[in-house]
């Protein structure tokens, strides 16, 4: 049975895992080793889960590929679990999506950032109102991608439906603005991850989506209790431990110029490393050439030295 309104605000306010997609070399999804991954995380003391999302290769997946892959991670996990699952494209195919997630018992619907090259601000929170009306499960829209204004962040707070926001925009000032004129029982999620997490505290967030958190959950547990006891300094170390890793999944990769272009595989290369199942890609990712698995498993192992001196 599907969590409570409540109940999804309190896991929004902790770290969030995002749940990849490990593809074997044929492309196909192998669904046990979501499961193992959801499993390995949950005992880790991971509470929260993004199923279905954008670092799951949301665009590379079908609907019923979507539904299969939340329908796995719910399985997998114990009831007292949150699990959000993407929700994206046009009206009638998000319409779909929320019914069939319903069905299965996701516990809140991720709204995933518009997909248009022209966007009208009234539009988007008309979007959001129209995916509400056919399901009785909290939503959360995903605001990335696009530069919204402080009055629309604020409308979209007051939305009846909507539990929580994840913010994914490199504007403190516009976040600090808009979760104080915004409605007072919204939960404000920092969509960046850890590298941001110490500066947006103050300015409203109440918690995070992960970064190598996605591989090393004891890192993001550890700055999320670190922020909560508004132990700054710690907070800061924590943060920076991740900062390497972080910034080498913001590379473009070999034979493109488009930032992040490594991000996906460089998560999947993480869990590898730390004994979990990462898998392919599917196009228009590529994998991690063999210099960068390289660089990725030096930065992992001092990563790893880290966490042992701090967190361990």
């Amino acid at each position: 049975m599907p969590l409570g309104e409540n109940a999804v605000k309190q896991r929004l306010r902790d770290v969030a895992v995002g749940l990849l997609t490990p593809f074997d070399h044929n492309g196909e999804i192998e669904h046990w080793k979501i499961a193992e991954n959801t499993r390995a995380h949950y005992e880790k003391g991971v509470q929260t889960f993004l199923a279905a999302a954008n670092i799951s290769e949301y665009h590379a997946l079908s609907q019923s590929e979507r539904i299969d892959v939340a329908e796995t991670s719910i399985e997998a996990l114990p009831s007292d679990a949150c699990v959000l699952a993407g929700v994206g494209g046009s009206t009638e195919c998000a319409q779909e999506l929320i019914r069939s997630y319903d069905r299965i018992g996701i516990d809140a619907m991720m709204i995933m950032p518009p997909d248009h090259t022209y966007l009208h601000e009234q539009g988007v929170l008309d979007y959001y109102e129209r995916l509400a009306s056919v399901t009785d499960t909290p939503i959360v829209p995903y605001v990335r991608g696009f530069d919204p204004s402080v009055e629309f962040l604020t409308k979209l707070s007051y939305l009846d439906s909507v539990a929580g926001i994840k913010y994914a925009l490199e504007d403190p000032v516009k976040l600090g603005t808009a979760s104080r004129r915004g409605a007072s029982d919204v939960v404000w999620v920092n969509g960046l991850a850890e590298p941001y997490a110490v500066a947006y505290w103050p300015e409203g967030i109440e918690g995070f989506s992960a970064g190598v958190s996605n591989f090393r959950p004891e890192v993001g547990l550890a700055l999320h209790e670190a922020l909560s006891n508004e132990n700054w300094s710690r907070a800061r170390e924590l943060r920076d431990i991740c900062l390497p890793y972080q910034q080498f999944r913001d590379k473009p990769g070999q034979d493109s110029t488009i930032a992040g272009g490594i991000s996906i595989p460089a998560v999947k290369q993480g869990l590898e490393l730390a004994g979990m199942h990462g898998g392919a890609v599917r196009e228009p990712i590529r994998p991690l050439t063999e210099t960068e698995v390289q660089h990725a498993t030096e930065l992992y192992n001092q990563l790893d030295d880290e966490i042992s001196r701090l967190v361990e």
